[in-house]
């Protein structure tokens, strides 16, 4: 199971964190997600993950992400 980390700027409130965590349970293979406010944040775990369809899944909802 893979482990990734992502920066996601943008997010002002906890709707915000619930979009976000939405748009990446979407995404093939991602088990579990924690999108953390107070660090703008995003973890995900999974297997098989596409990196750029999580950036793009972040970045659907109105958000910048990248892979930190």
């Amino acid at each position: 199971m893979a482990l990734i980390e992502l920066s996601v700027q943008g997010m002002t409130c906890n709707h915000c964190v619930a979009a976000v965590e939405k748009a990446l349970r979407a995404v093939p293979g991602v088990q579990t997600v924690a999108v953390h406010l107070d660090t703008n944040s995003a973890t995900v775990e999974g297997d098989s993950m596409d990196t750029e369809a999580l950036v793009q899944a972040i970045e659907s909802e109105g958000y910048t992400a990248q892979v930190r």
